[in-house]
């Protein structure tokens, strides 16, 4: 009977207290979400847009058509950009994402012909592809434009963009447009100010430039308009509103140059109050602006540069131009000066202005990635601008490396430091 009633009380027992636990896993990394180490190359991240380009051959009247041309061009700021780097001869990773269908095809097209990587670019079933249709008139300036962009915002979402962070902290630099989404811009922003990656911030818009406010903090130089300048500066702004009042085209660049220069360098000296260290601000025909203390260095990992073919020529034949003569020392350690320079655009037979602010980008871009300095950098913007400006393309097809380089020295020969103080 005892025995009968031990053996009822070790089943109550076991019933009871749980079962000793198996000995833990042999936990082993899985190779598909291990770090692989990449070649490091400028990481571009933003839209990938189909543009439609109408331009009518007489004056358009409201309300009926007019005979003119429609075609469609690749464009999107950010695939912009990337296509002229690609076209200097630099190759950078791009982060986007298009939709399944004709207009995403038509845009995947370019970046396949080029031997490109498109890992990073997200193609999304039952999405609509981005697509804006502009208006010109007949002497190439936009004169209306839709834009439908929706799928950047929605799908190019922070889980895309870090699955690519091993990319991005490999970079020698990464390039945002504002057309991300605020929480996409300040995730890949984080990333790249963990890996010490500099960051360029493409205001886009006027709207979207404000987009700037939540991560001025990681940004390292952005590349507005006059208008985009002041709308981001009061963005960050709180008490202090800064205006711009646009002048009609003076005959006189060296007024108009003044003139500018007066209005903008208050927004331009907050923002870099803010801790933004270079803004390449565009003032159309009147060239750009660069303002930055006189220690900035761009990019901190010069071994992240690769020197290409057409960075080789450009560098050897700008040899000795403009920072020579410089009194200043834009990669000096012992000043916190803050210098303002100014670098006028190049005379050009116009054909379209659609592009030339992206193809600008993509110069500086290319060069700093090539191992210029930032003044010749901006200087072979410029170049690669007037390129664009004579082309129906959004970037130029055949961009000269002798070209550029005799144009980047006009521009060099008349760059002009405004103030040092």
């Amino acid at each position: 009977m005892a025995e009968s009633a031990g053996r009822r009380i070790e089943a109550v027992r076991r019933h009871l207290l749980p079962a000793p636990s198996p000995p833990p896993p042999v936990l082993r990394p899985n190779p598909l979400s291990s770090p692989v180490a990449v070649e490091p190359s400028p990481v571009i991240i933003g839209g990938m847009v189909l543009d439609i380009h109408a331009k009518p051959s007489v004056p358009p009247h409201p309300g009926t058509t007019v005979p003119g041309m429609v075609k469609y061009v690749s464009g999107g700021v950010a695939r912009n950009i990337a296509e002229c780097m690609t076209k200097l001869g630099t190759r950078p990773f791009m982060i986007s994402v298009i939709g399944n269908d004709m207009a995403g095809d038509f845009l995947l097209k370019f970046w396949k012909s080029a031997g490109l990587c498109t890992e990073g670019i997200l193609q999304v079933h039952d999405v609509a592809t981005p697509v804006v249709s502009n208006v010109f008139d007949g002497s190439g300036e936009l004169v209306a434009g839709v834009a439908s962009v929706g799928a950047v915002e929605n799908f190019l979402i922070p889980n895309w963009i870090y699955s690519f962070r091993v990319h991005i902290s490999n970079a020698p630099l990464l390039m945002l447009d504002a057309n991300l989404s605020p929480e996409s811009l300040k995730a890949a922003c984080k990333m790249a100010y963990e890996s010490g990656v500099p960051v360029l911030f493409e205001p886009v818009s006027m709207v979207k430039s404000l987009r700037i406010a939540p991560i001025a903090e990681y940004v390292t130089c952005t590349s507005p308009n006059e208008i985009e300048l002041v709308a981001m500066a009061n963005a960050l702004s709180p008490s202090v509103k800064y205006e711009f009042h646009k002048i009609e085209e003076r005959n006189d660049k060296a007024e108009s140059v003044e003139y500018m220069f007066e209005m903008l360098s208050p927004p331009m000296f907050f923002l870099l109050e803010k801790g933004i260290k270079l803004l390449i601000v565009t003032l159309g025909s009147n060239g750009v602006f660069i303002c930055c203390k006189e220690h900035t260095n761009f990019i901190i990992d010069q071994r992240k540069c690769k020197q290409t073919p057409f960075s080789a020529q450009l560098l050897e034949k700008l040899d000795g131009c403009f920072s020579s003569n410089s009194p200043v020392d834009l990669c000096g350690e012992n000043s916190s000066r803050t210098c303002v320079f100014h670098l006028p655009a190049i005379s050009a037979s116009v054909i379209s202005l659609t592009g030339a602010g992206d193809c600008l980008v993509g110069g500086v871009l290319s060069a700093l990635c090539g191992g210029m300095d930032i003044i010749r950098s901006v200087a072979v913007g410029v170049a690669i601008a007037k390129a664009s400006v004579e082309s129906e393309a959004n970037i130029p097809d055949n961009i000269s490396a002798a070209s550029v380089a005799d144009d980047a020295k006009r521009v060099l020969l008349s760059t002009k430091l405004l103030w040092c103080k």
